[in-house]
């Protein structure tokens, strides 16, 4: 089947979606990662003890002496993973970055003496290192003269900032031009834009459902999807992830038996999923999602936060590489904070939806309205990847996008790499598996000049510690060669595995 784009323009075919890879760890390295969480459990009461006896220094934030007859704001034992194991892999995190965060970036040295509770500033720099930890998909997270040239115009004329929410004095003429585009790009009849992309799910939902409401979540979705669907008052019902029959179970007894006690039929199902998983990098089953969809009359809210600009032929997102029409999806969310190298997010769908929320959604109606300089950029990059700004600039950065993420998986399946995800995905998940391999992984790439985000507990499942890398157009083909070459092989290893283990544990 062949079907328009969202732009009306051109034509595309749908692309075969390509199974999820999510290949099982070797036995003796599923056994070497649980091995790792007890013994760092056992040192870690250990130590709790001794710095209850005052044998060893409490770095840890604790109640002040004269309000201890208050009730504490906090548990220590809350916090025991936090001291005995995030703390000493945490200069892995919220690194200081001093330049513009594009396919490299310069990072500001910094060290500890007291084992990761502080850390301070050496005078030195890191500089060109490789980003592939970053969102920016498409590479408009740039500062090119030439493509900056309206962004800097619009704010001679609009200001930095607009103090004042839309419905107040804060909604300006390029506000509502962003919302018609945003629609235009999309292929749907209206969009609505927001200044935050984790409020867009978080303060939304809430406004489309409420108590009586069943909400069918996929279990790996996004906290900010999480949030908004507990702060609805709804029901919330969990299945497996990307599992249709997990789903088609939980609406047919949502169907059979209606709400709880009363058995009243549920005033609405609604279904959230994501476009991409941002931990797994997998796609969303659309098509067979939306099938079900109609088969019990429910409606689908789909996050498109990392797949928007990021999959299609054109970066339309999923709806267009599934060859899916856009209007079949009730609500299509989306974030510019990724592909469009901004902030903000927007929800899009029909006419009716879209203004319901202007007035019912707590983000449009208190939220201040959006800097104009970031509108612009949005503008920009839309134009951009439509082709209306008169180049092909925005098609020849998502094929290269489509190319890196291919080249990137492919090479590193070569190696023999555990990978997760769909072929198209440019959210790339390594595991690592090991609590000491996390922090060893990031610091050796650190060394060659290479940033990668690793991801642990809680943020995955405890024994799936993975480094995730972000593809993005920007990056050349020698970068990822850079990468690839410098990958940590080694750490694959049966005895490299001890000796990080063992290093980790003795790192106190």
């Amino acid at each position: 089947m062949i079907r328009k784009n969202g732009n009306g323009d051109s034509f595309y075919q749908p692309r075969v979606r390509g199974e999820d890879s999510f290949e099982e760890a070797p036995m003796y390295v599923a056994v070497m990662t649980y091995m790792g969480y007890g013994i760092v459990i056992l040192f870690g009461y250990f130590r709790d003890f001794l710095r209850a006896v005052g044998l060893e220094k409490c770095h840890q934030a604790q109640e002040r002496e004269e309000q201890k007859d208050f009730v504490p704001l906090y548990q220590d034992f809350e916090n025991f993973y936090k001291r005995n194991l995030y703390m000493r892999v945490r200069d892995n995190w919220n690194r200081p970055i001093c330049s513009l965060p594009g396919p490299v970036f310069d990072v500001m040295e910094r060290v500890s003496d007291d084992y990761n509770w502080t850390f301070r500033l050496t005078g030195k720099t890191i500089e060109n290192v490789i980003n592939m930890g970053s969102y920016n998909y498409l590479g408009f997270a740039e500062n090119n003269v030439d493509f900056l040239k309206t962004v800097a115009e619009e704010t001679r004329q609009y200001g930095v900032g607009v103090c004042s929410t839309r419905q107040e004095l804060g909604n300006l003429s390029i506000h509502e031009k962003l919302e018609r585009l945003v629609a235009e790009f999309l292929g749907v009849e209206s969009a609505m834009a927001f200044g935050m992309g984790f409020a867009t799910n978080s303060m939304n939902i809430p406004a489309l459902v409420g108590k009586g409401c069943l909400i069918l979540s996929d279990e790996l979705n996004h906290t900010s999807l999480i949030l908004g669907a507990r702060l609805s008052g709804a029901t919330i019902r969990v299945f497996k992830h990307n599992n249709m029959q997990s789903l088609e179970k939980l609406l047919k007894e949502a169907i059979c038996s209606g709400q709880p006690r009363t058995h009243r039929g549920w005033k609405k199902i609604l279904i959230m999923v994501e476009g991409i998983y941002s931990m797994e990098g997998s796609l969303v089953r659309l098509p067979e999602i939306l099938a079900l969809k109609k088969k019990y009359k429910a409606y689908l809210y789909l996050d498109e936060a990392h797949s928007i600009g990021a999959v299609g032929p054109t970066g339309r997102g999923v709806t267009e590489h599934f060859g899916v029409d856009p209007n079949e999806v009730d609500v299509l969310m989306g974030t510019f904070t990724k592909s469009f190298g901004a902030t903000g997010g927007y929800i899009a769908g029909k006419k009716e939806l879209v203004d319901y929320l202007r007035s019912h959604s707590h983000s449009a109606v208190y939220a201040t309205a959006m800097s104009p300089p970031v509108v612009e950029q949005i503008i920009r990059a839309i134009k951009c990847i439509m082709g209306v700004d008169g180049t092909t600039e925005g098609q020849r950065r998502v094929r290269q996008l489509s190319e890196n993420t291919r080249y990137l998986r492919s090479r590193l399946k070569e190696m023999g790499f555990i990978i997760y995800g769909n072929q198209d995905s440019p959210v790339v998940p390594l595991l690592l598996y090991l609590p000491g391999k996390v922090g060893a992984f990031s610091r050796a790439m650190l060394k060659r000049k290479i940033g990668v985000v690793v991801v642990g507990f809680p943020a995955t499942p405890i024994a799936e510690a993975r480094a995730r890398f972000c593809v993005s157009a920007a990056h050349t083909r020698e970068m990822l060669d850079k990468v690839i070459n410098y990958n940590t092989q080694h750490l694959t290893d049966l005895s490299y595995l001890l000796w990080y283990s063992f290093v980790f544990f003795l790192n106190c």
